[in-house]
C-alpha cells in the first residue's frame, strides 16, 4: 500500500467515480458485479489509472497469516479499494465489508459502488474512510 495525502487520494477518488459514471451511462443497471468490475477496471486503465482485479488479502489473526479468500473487486493505484456491488439498495453490512477491508489492508479510503441503481450518483456511490 502507498502512503499518500488525502489530497492525492481524493483526485483518485474523482477519477474513480468519473469512471464509474461513464460506465452505468453505457451499461445501465441490471447486469452481474463481474461485468462492472471489468469495465470499471478497462476504464480506469484508460484514463492512466492502476487498477488490479480480485486482489487477494490475507488476514492477520495472532500473528498468523492466514488466506481465507478475501478478495478485493479492485484496487487502484495501490492506495484505494473499490467494492462493487450490483444490489437493490445497499445495507450497512456493504461499509461493514469495505471498512473491514480497509482495516485489514491499512488503507484510508474505499469506494463502495451500487450499479444497480437507476442513476449512480443518486444513492449508487459510498466513499468510507479507515
Amino acid at each position: 500500500m502507498k502512503q499518500m495525502s488525502m489530497k492525492d487520494l481524493n483526485k483518485i477518488t474523482e477519477a474513480i467515480i468519473g469512471a464509474a459514471i461513464e460506465v452505468h451511462k453505457n451499461l445501465g443497471p441490471g447486469l452481474l458485479e463481474s461485468a462492472y468490475c471489468e469495465c470499471l477496471r478497462y476504464e480506469l486503465l484508460q484514463r492512466g489509472l492502476e487498477a488490479l482485479q480480485e486482489v487477494p488479502l490475507p488476514l492477520t489473526y495472532k500473528g498468523i497469516q492466514l488466506d481465507c479468500g478475501y478478495r478485493l473487486d479492485l484496487l487502484v493505484n495501490d492506495a484505494v479499494i473499490v467494492e462493487i456491488k450490483s444490489v437493490e439498495s445497499l445495507a450497512s453490512i456493504h461499509d461493514a465489508q469495505l471498512l473491514s477491508y480497509l482495516k485489514i489492508f491499512g488503507g484510508k479510503v474505499g469506494l463502495l459502488l451500487n450499479f444497480n441503481v437507476k442513476m449512480l450518483k443518486h444513492g449508487g456511490i459510498k466513499r468510507l474512510a479507515n
